[in-house]
Order: C-alpha cells, then sequence, then structure tokens
C-alpha cells in the first residue's frame, strides 16, 4: 500500500508488521502508519479536559468537579501531557469564572503534577464581560496560571456566536503580559493569525508565540489538510502551533499536526468520543495514550513538561 508523507509531499511504502499493526488495531489506536515526521523536535501535548459544554448526560467521563480534574489532570500527565487546558465547573457541574474554583484545581494539580503548565480559560462563550473573563488572571502564587487562552476575534459557534471584541482582546493581552502569563492564542480563521501579527507589532506579546489552530467547528474553518497548510503558510516563522481537530476531525488533525512538525490539543473538551462512529465514549487519558503511541511509533519522542517550557519560553518569564 502506498501512503502520502504530507510532510514532504514524497510516497512512502508502508512496512508491513502484520503482529505490530493487529495488536494497534486492537488496543483502539488505530492503523500506525509508517510516515515520517518534518521534525524531530519534541511533540507537546496540550490536554483539554472539561470545556465549557460536555455535561455528564453527554458523556461520564468528564471531569466536572475541583477533585475530579485533579485527579484527571494527574492521569494525563502521567501519560504524557505537559500542558493541562482548564475550565471550573460551580457545585452543579455549570461554567464558572469564580477565581476560587480555579484557585482549587490549580493548586491541587501543581501538588500532584510536578512542573505542569497550567493553562486556564479566558472564554467569553459564556461570561462575555472583561470582568469575568479576566478573575483567573488574577491569582498568585502556587495558583497563579503559567497560560492563558486568547481568541484572536469572534466568529461562530454551531448555536451562538463567540463574540470577542478588539478592546476585549487588548485588555486580556495587556494583563497577561502585565501578569507575566503567555497567551495561547485560540484561531479559527486567517485572519485571527493577522490580528495576533498586528498586536505582536503593537507590543501586546513578547517571546515565542503559541498558537492553538481549531478547525472543523461548525461555522469556522474547515478540517481538510489544505486548510491546516493555509493556516500555516499564515504563521509567523518562529512560532510554535498545536492542531486542535473538533469532534470527529479531533484525530485526523492531531496526526496531521504531529506529521507536519506542530504540537497536539487533545481532550474531551473537543472530542467525547473515541471512535468516528461515536459508539465509545473516550476519556482524557485514553486520548493523550492514543497520541503518545503514535506519536512515538512514527519517531517523535514526547516533550516533558520542563521541555515544553523552554520550547515555548516559559523559562524566561
Amino acid at each position: 500500500m502506498i501512503l502520502i508523507d504530507f510532510s514532504n509531499r514524497k510516497s512512502v511504502t508502508r512496512v508491513e508488521k502484520n503482529n505490530e499493526i493487529a495488536w494497534y488495531i486492537d488496543k483502539g489506536f488505530g492503523d500506525p502508519f509508517e510516515l515520517i515526521p518534518a521534525t524531530d523536535k519534541k511533540l507537546i501535548i496540550n490536554v483539554a479536559l472539561t470545556g465549557n459544554v460536555p455535561t455528564r448526560e453527554m458523556t461520564p467521563h468528564v471531569p466536572l468537579t475541583p477533585q475530579e480534574i485533579i485527579n484527571d489532570s494527574q492521569r494525563c500527565y502521567q501519560a504524557g501531557a505537559s500542558i493541562i487546558h482548564i475550565h471550573a465547573r460551580d457545585e452543579k457541574g455549570k461554567p464558572t469564572y469564580e477565581a476560587s474554583v480555579f484557585e482549587e484545581i490549580i493548586s491541587g494539580v501543581k501538588k500532584k503534577c510536578e512542573d505542569v503548565i497550567i493553562c486556564v480559560t479566558t472564554s467569553g462563550r459564556i461570561f462575555n464581560t472583561f470582568y469575568c473573563r479576566s478573575q483567573v488572571l488574577n491569582l498568585i502564587e502556587n495558583s497563579k496560571p503559567d497560560m492563558a487562552s486568547l481568541t484572536m476575534g469572534s466568529m461562530n459557534f454551531p448555536n451562538q456566536a463567540g463574540v470577542n471584541s478588539p478592546q476585549i482582546i487588548q485588555k486580556l493581552a495587556n494583563l497577561m503580559l502585565e501578569r507575566g502569563i503567555k497567551p495561547e492564542m485560540e484561531i479559527f480563521e486567517t485572519g485571527m493569525i493577522n490580528y495576533a501579527k498586528y498586536l505582536k507589532r503593537k507590543g501586546f506579546f513578547n517571546g515565542t508565540l503559541y498558537f492553538n489552530l481549531f478547525l472543523g467547528l461548525l461555522g469556522t474553518m474547515p478540517a481538510r489538510l489544505i486548510d491546516l497548510d493555509h493556516l500555516l503558510l499564515t504563521l509567523p516563522v518562529d512560532s510554535e502551533w498545536a492542531g486542535a481537530g473538533v469532534g470527529r476531525f479531533q484525530l485526523p488533525i492531531n496526526i496531521a499536526s504531529i506529521i507536519k512538525g506542530g504540537h497536539v490539543r487533545v481532550g474531551l473538551e473537543d472530542n467525547i468520543y473515541f471512535d468516528r462512529n461515536k459508539k465509545m465514549y473516550a476519556t482524557n487519558e485514553q486520548l493523550v495514550n492514543r497520541i503518545v503511541h503514535f506519536s512515538k511509533k512514527i519517531g517523535r519522542d514526547i516533550a516533558t513538561p520542563s521541555e515544553a517550557r523552554k520550547m515555548l519560553g516559559l523559562d524566561l518569564i
């Protein structure tokens, strides 16, 4: 069978290792194609555990309470995740912006996961005022986040608009700069990259820029390889990036990102199923494990949290 190596456009022949391939398929990891990654740079795995949307009615595996999120973080950290992306829920399981809940989660995760990178949400999907979105950025000492999400523009979610005005983007970016918190730039279409470049020129960002490229969400950029390539051609040359596919596009975009030399965002926030046919609910740990096995199989080792910190410039903040 001839497959395409998307990293250099050359055809490569898969080495048939029937027993090993059968083992992978049996374990649910899929067929490990013999593809050559575009880089030997270690892979950073960012796991988004909870998000705003998943509920216990949707999947039994989404962590909602602080302790559940802490325990799930530890499992994913032990599996190979370097970045833990955190959303908080209240006692009823609803999204909350309250800093006290984030404080409990972050301090608990740091106790169990040495040197792991903590990235918190500043999403305006539910709470769209600067006050609500910025509360978590004011945490201090052992509860201070290392990174925070920053969506670089407005777009449509499947059932609502996601509004991110230039004023709020700039206020959040400025507060992150003042607090020494690195932005995790969330990108849903090309104009958002252009706006990030503009803000970089205006002094809102310093150091290595880190982009999460989201594909496959209804109302935003599709999840074709040509769409990923288009975004990559627009990125600043000295930046780091991760690929994130929504729903059934999660695994294909993750794999393409590994091959193309990027990093990966994975987790139940973006996809609650392990299989394309939606017959098996995933756990965050399973999703991380699958990425670790595939990446190592094709020759990319996994970055430790301390290695990821150096790659992202967090050791200089």
